[in-house]
């Protein structure tokens, strides 16, 4: 058995990622084996602070032993969890793990800017670190099933994808980094990576992101933040155009089946080219929104 540690407690994932692991307060359909959640650290939050008492009380409820600082888990654990809602701090949490080869786990965001992203990388080749982040979204049943090559619509020639996408008023997580992450994991979860360039237009209620691939192919991104929030996807296939909406009823349990085959076998689940690739998308979206929509080259 694995033994996992979580570092900071701001966001429900440290606990519903502890109910599956752990087999507590849930259905046994959830239940994801190979993993136990054996040490915490509750940390700071510049976004979600209020969040971190009631998290750290329920983790304590489930037996989780509690330390003061990410070191005091070195030697107590076999893989990590990195938890943070702020993105721009997770290469300082991750760090130190990964410059000791420890298996990481990066939620979502990555990182909130591409040179972060790329020191972190950087950290975990030097090191043979497996390192993996991704949004649960990614995993949906549904978008496994669009993504695949044998899809009865065909070949995908284009994706449209669309999430809530609220805003961090604290500006730690600017523009999509904060939710809208999700409607964009899903779009390279369908269209695969090589995306050449990205182009973005925003209002109040709505970011509209499109991306140009390198084989021609275009995806887009519908951020939203008035009406109906759903998650979902429209799919052009070579033989059929479908939407699809996506449920999120087993996208933890799944994501942590990846997680779990990473710790194991030390094999990330996804390159992480397509995650420096997905961070690049973002800012690139930032910039083109501040340019009034101006195509942006993605360069990794």
């Amino acid at each position: 058995m694995i033994r996992v540690g979580i570092v900071d407690f701001d966001t429900s994932h440290a606990v519903e990622f502890t109910k599956r692991l752990n087999h507590l307060d849930i259905d046994a359909e959830q239940w994801v084996e190979g993993a136990k959640v054996v040490a915490g650290v509750p940390g700071t939050s510049r976004i979600s602070p209020e969040r971190i008492p009631e998290y750290t009380a329920q983790m304590q409820k489930y037996g989780v032993p509690i330390f003061d600082r990410p070191e005091d888990l070195m030697g107590k654990i076999d893989a990590v969890f990195i938890e943070a809602v702020d993105g721009s701090v997770h290469l300082e949490r991750a760090r130190p793990f990964l410059e000791r080869g420890m298996p990481t786990f990066v939620d979502k965001p990555f990182a909130c800017s591409l040179v972060d992203a790329k020191a972190m990388a950087d950290v975990a080749v030097r090191s043979h670190a497996p390192l993996f982040s991704s949004s649960s979204l990614r995993y949906a049943p549904e978008v496994v099933e669009g993504a695949s090559v044998e899809h009865p619509g065909g070949s995908l020639v284009g994706a449209a994808t669309y999430g809530p996408s609220p805003l961090d008023t604290t500006g730690r997580n600017p523009g999509l980094f904060h939710y809208g992450i999700h409607p964009v994991e899903m779009l390279f979860a369908l269209m695969g990576g090589g995306c050449a360039s990205v182009s973005a237009r925003s209002t109040e209620g709505v970011d509209l992101v499109t991306g140009v691939w390198g084989d021609g192919r275009i995806g887009s991104v519908r951020g939203l933040r008035q009406g109906k929030q759903d998650y979902g996807f429209t799919r052009f296939g070579e033989k059929a155009v479908s939407t699809h909406p996506v449920s999120t009823a087993y996208i933890y349990r799944e994501l942590l089946k990846q997680i779990v085959k990473m710790f194991e076998s030390g094999q990330a689940p996804l390159d992480l080219h397509q995650t420096l690739e997905m961070v690049a998308f973002m800012e690139g979206a930032a910039r083109s929104g501040r340019q009034q929509g101006a195509e942006v080259t993605i360069r990794v």
